[in-house]
């Protein structure tokens, strides 16, 4: 089985991959599997796909479009 060595890796992130590994009860190796395993599985999103879902779901809740105005008010609202 082929293998890997992965270099400098920060130390943040080694603690959190220490943490999530304890946390699955796995080996470090495991836990760096299973996240390969993952990102990698993950499809290509089909963004007309969910453009079309939103719009379907906007229209279902009528709401009013969403305007470079509506972010502009939805960004400042509470500001000083």
């Amino acid at each position: 089985m082929p293998a890997i060595t992965i270099k400098s890796i920060p130390d943040e992130l080694y603690q959190r991959l220490k943490k999530r590994a304890a946390a699955n009860r796995r080996s470090i190796n495991s836990e760096v599997i299973v996240c390969l395993e993952r990102t990698l599985a993950n499809k290509p999103m089909d963004t007309d796909a969910l453009l079309a879902r939103v719009d379907e779901l906007r229209e279902k809740v009528a709401l009013p479009p969403l305007t470079e105005e509506v972010l502009r008010v939805a960004k400042n609202s509470g500001r000083p």
